[in-house]
């Protein structure tokens, strides 16, 4: 039993030492618990008691916290642009390092004549795409950046479930990633249920 004491007591502080280093706080909050729940069956075991107290109100704590998160009502809002105004320009700019980790070919003279908007969530700018759309109803994304903090697929599945209807009226009726460079966006993409072609070179893609 002390061994396994030992393990949960490892597994939970390389849990917290994670949580710590993750740079969102949803995946925090989700460490944490994993951390907490290692250390609640740590404290059993050994019948430690102030660190199973401690960890058991932790793990309240975040659970709360991810249950307001998750039930949260946030609003959404899309906006159209054509990739001139300077506050596109500033957007894409600051977060230009950030975003060249995702779509390291990106430039900005590329939105001209594209399908460009921007998502507000809760009246802050959260995402900025932009696609080029051919003859065949396919639309090639050139850019679709989130900010880091809103990374946790609402707003992904804003733009491909609520706003469907707004992307078919534009005549979409494929979107297409003809290269994915990113593992976190690759990871997007599937839950986002986008599947891979092989047959006539390997993107990714989404029937609307």
């Amino acid at each position: 039993m002390l061994s396994l004491a030992v393990l949960f007591g490892y597994v939970a502080s390389f849990l917290l030492i994670i949580a710590l280093l993750v740079n969102n706080d949803l995946k925090f909050r989700w460490f944490s618990v994993g951390g907490n729940i290692a250390f609640i069956l740590y404290g059993s075991i050994l019948q430690a008691i102030p660190v199973l107290i401690t960890n058991v109100i932790l793990l309240a704590l975040n659970v709360f916290y991810l249950w307001k998160v998750y039930t949260r009502k946030e609003n959404f809002e899309l906006i159209e642009f054509k990739g001139e105004e300077k506050l596109v320009n500033k957007f894409l700019a600051f977060y230009s390092a950030d975003i060249t980790g995702f779509f390291p070919a990106f430039k900005a003279t590329e939105m001209e004549n594209n399908l460009n908007f921007v998502v507000l969530r809760d009246l802050v700018m959260a995402n900025m795409f932009s696609a080029s759309i051919n003859g065949d109803g396919d639309a090639e994304i050139i850019l679709n950046y989130t900010l880091l903090r809103y990374r946790d697929y609402k707003v992904g599945r804003f733009i491909f479930e609520k706003e469907r209807d707004f992307l078919i009226s534009k005549g979409i009726k494929k979107i297409v990633y003809k290269n994915v460079f990113n593992k976190s966006h690759l990871a997007f993409l599937k839950v986002m249920g986008f599947q891979q072609q092989v047959n006539m070179g390997q993107y990714w893609y989404k029937n609307l």
